[in-house]
């Protein structure tokens, strides 16, 4: 066995047969901000064989004080976090197997990779994602782990289909969702925090030593506060995820525009909007844009606007939907 894992395989909890697991699992990561661009990192140092990674934004200089996978030249060169992750992984463990999606995580999406994983992994910043991430995770029987970060602030627990509750069970006692990093701020210390609690499960996890108790983790590294609660008797009888089985958050329409959470910022989804499309209402309108290999960027009035080759755009500097709609309409009519 490679060489490079000799210190985790002194690990007792691991050992070879840990590490031989390891390396032939599957891990998604949903969002490679803060959470996810750690918790890869770790995973691909750990030998996990296989890592899915998607996220829709791009680096940005405000990420790199907590965003440790990244750097200068990537916030320069707004690159997709995905493709970024992507590269800088490739440079630390070229023996496992990346698969990138540069994508907004929809119901389809996560059904795809998630008929593939072992454990999926929350890197999100928002409500309605790990409802969604959720949901497919216990239609498809795969266990996933919740983590969240915001001031100084950490929580993480993981869910297990027919052996935890589920994410849904448990919103009425995690954290306060109404803050943000983008609203709140955030340190760096509470963001390894969360990931040191998340990844150390999912190598339970993917070494098949995950045994109740199972807890809900919540901590403040300002204050060194932390407290565990057990979540095993918190199942919801009548909960349309893990009980009846309705999984409503697969089943529902999505808007074509959404807010990204505490930021002015929109994004809008139309797959006629390709990049051919794009470029020549450009030029006919003659507005200046710049190509990227991943994306257009170009500003309407006061509106930064970032255009993917799929018809997804993110729009900065608007906080309204409808305002994002009218910018679209007026463009391409």
């Amino acid at each position: 066995m490679d060489n490079r894992y000799s210190r985790q395989l002194l690990y007792s909890n691991i050992g070879e047969g840990g590490q031989r697991l390891l390396g032939e699992k599957t891990v998604v990561i949903v969002g490679l901000g803060a959470l996810g661009s750690l918790s890869s990192e770790m995973l691909a140092r750990a030998g996990v064989g296989r890592l899915i990674l998607i996220d829709r934004d791009y680096v940005e200089a405000t990420n790199l004080q907590r965003q440790t996978l990244y750097n200068e030249e990537d916030a320069a060169e707004k690159k997709p976090k995905a493709a970024a992750a992507h590269d800088k992984l490739v440079k630390i463990n070229s023996s496992i197997d990346i698969e990138v999606h540069i994508a907004h995580c929809d119901a389809g999406l996560i059904e795809a990779v998630a008929k593939d994983a072992d454990l999926i992994l929350d890197g999100t910043d928002n409500f309605d994602t790990r409802m969604l991430i959720n949901d497919a995770a216990f239609k498809h029987n795969i266990p996933w782990i919740y983590a969240a970060c915001v001031e100084g602030s950490y929580s993480s627990a993981a869910f297990v289909p027919g052996d935890t509750p589920c994410f849904r069970c448990l919103t009425p006692v995690l954290p306060s969702t109404t803050l943000t990093c983008d609203t709140a701020g955030i340190i760096g210390p509470a963001v390894h925090m969360a990931v040191s609690n998340q990844v150390t499960t999912a190598l339970k996890i993917l070494t098949e030593q995950f045994n109740a108790p199972y807890h809900l983790h919540i901590g403040n590294v300002w204050d060194m506060d932390y407290m565990k609660f057990n979540i095993g008797n918190m199942t919801e009888t009548d909960c349309p995820t893990c009980q009846t089985h309705e999984y409503p958050e697969l089943n529902r329409t999505e808007a074509n525009a959404m807010k990204f959470c505490g930021r002015d910022m929109i994004q809008f989804i139309d797959g006629r909007l390709t990049e051919p499309v794009v470029k020549s209402t450009l030029k006919q309108a003659d507005i200046a844009f710049k190509e990227t290999p991943y994306f257009i960027e170009f500003n309407y009035e006061e509106t930064r606007i970032v255009s993917f080759s799929n018809g997804r755009m993110l729009m900065h500097n608007v906080e309204n939907l409808n305002k994002a709609r009218t910018i679209v309409n007026q463009l391409f009519g």
